[in-house]
């Protein structure tokens, strides 16, 4: 029995060289997340991760789920989940309170499958692939008076790194900016790359919508959080205007927070973060549910090693959505702006090699914490 020892989080955050900023308003100068760690009495330790503000979830695992796992087996992690949740719901079923047990749950997989010799996609059902398509996320807004040429010469080094699809930021108060820019990225990579764009739920409802048919006329494959996350009954009407797909869900949390918007397809794609929707067994049933109604999963990601190393777990483990010859697999979410704790954290960083990644075959999430740099960077 791999019976839990000690649970302790890790706040790290680092300034970065060059700031950037989405049409959410907010100036990213620095990179940083709540790291937690499980040891079991035998000796394995396993990682996991929060997305969100760091010191919340750290507060939330120290004070009230981290005492709760003490003890536990690791291996019933179905059972701690539930545990944890009943503890927190009635405090609010959403949120940092489930980034929290996210990070918790990551590390119980990562404890299991170190235990058994097994990577976590094995311990999940299996994988249906051994590598995983990489999108490429960036083009936020930094130089303002050059977003257009900025745009292009990012997304052109994109291409010759070997991403074949990318997504770009939208949202910049104009449609007629917000299409100069998109129209110039389209142009400068070519009618074979896949296009995506995130407005960062920035606009109304008829704005997304006129927005929407203009960047239909791009060959945009899917058109990111044009609106609040809360407005469902929007979602449903953006959807039903436009031909491409309409994807949502990063700001939404475990199975009964999507359970509405899967149910009513407001969505096209659902994007649950491993690292804050529940963990790996919540997303799990996500997907689940949003196969079941004919809904694409395609997960958040926005992390450092450990949960970039969770999210294509999580993937590999999907289904092809539909199953066919030639498959629309879905994609990973590797975001390329600057962060150290995705390229330094694990002793071997996570690659992709013409646009694509290898799934990790090593034990539990297969990839090695270096120390040193969670002492590095670690806030008191």
């Amino acid at each position: 029995m791999s019976i839990v020892k000690k649970v302790t989080t890790h706040v790290v955050s680092t300034p970065i060289k060059h700031p950037f900023q989405s049409s959410r308003g907010w100036l990213y100068k620095t990179r940083g997340t709540c790291l937690v760690e499980i040891e079991t009495q035998d000796g394995i330790v396993g990682w996991g991760e929060c997305y969100g503000p760091s010191a919340v979830a750290k507060a939330f695992i120290d004070t009230q789920l981290g005492p709760r796992v003490i003890g536990r087996d690791a291996f019933d992690v179905e059972v701690v989940w539930e545990d944890l949740y009943n503890r927190i719901k009635d405090y609010g079923p959403k949120g940092m309170s489930i980034a929290a047990i996210s990070g918790i749950d990551i590390a119980l997989w990562d404890i299991m499958g170190k235990a058994t010799g097994k990577p976590v996609h094995k311990l999940l059902g299996g994988a249906f692939r051994n590598d995983v398509l990489a999108y490429a996320t960036g083009l936020y807004f930094t130089d303002m008076d050059r977003l257009v040429p900025e745009a292009v010469e990012e997304a052109q080094g994109y291409v010759k790194a070997g991403f074949k699809a990318i997504k770009m930021k939208i949202g910049l108060g104009s449609m007629e900016r917000d299409i100069e820019r998109v129209a110039a990225v389209r142009k400068a990579i070519g009618p074979d790359i896949r296009l995506m764009v995130d407005a960062n739920h920035c606009f109304s409802v008829p704005t997304a919508i006129r927005l929407g048919r203009k960047l239909e006329e791009l060959g945009i494959e899917w058109f990111e959080e044009p609106i609040s996350p809360e407005d469902i009954d929007g979602y449903v009407e953006v959807s039903r205007a436009l031909d491409m797909a309409v994807a949502g869900g990063e700001n939404e949390f475990t199975r009964w927070g999507f359970r509405e918007a899967i149910v009513r397809k407001a969505m096209d794609i659902v994007q649950p973060d491993v690292c804050a929707a529940g963990g790996l067994s919540e997303c799990k049933k996500i997907a689940t549910l949003a196969i079941t109604h004919g809904v694409e999963c395609v997960p958040h990601a926005w992390g450092s090693a450990v949960g970039l190393a969770a999210t294509i777990h999580f993937l590999a483990a999907l289904p092809d959505q539909p199953p066919s010859l030639f498959p629309f697999s879905p994609m990973l979410e590797f975001e390329q702006e600057e962060n150290p704790f995705r390229d330094h954290l694990a002793l071997e960083p996570i690659r992709q090699v013409e646009g694509r990644v290898k799934v990790p075959t090593g034990p539990g999430l297969g990839v090695e914490i270096d120390r040193k740099i969670i002492d590095r960077h670690r806030v008191a």
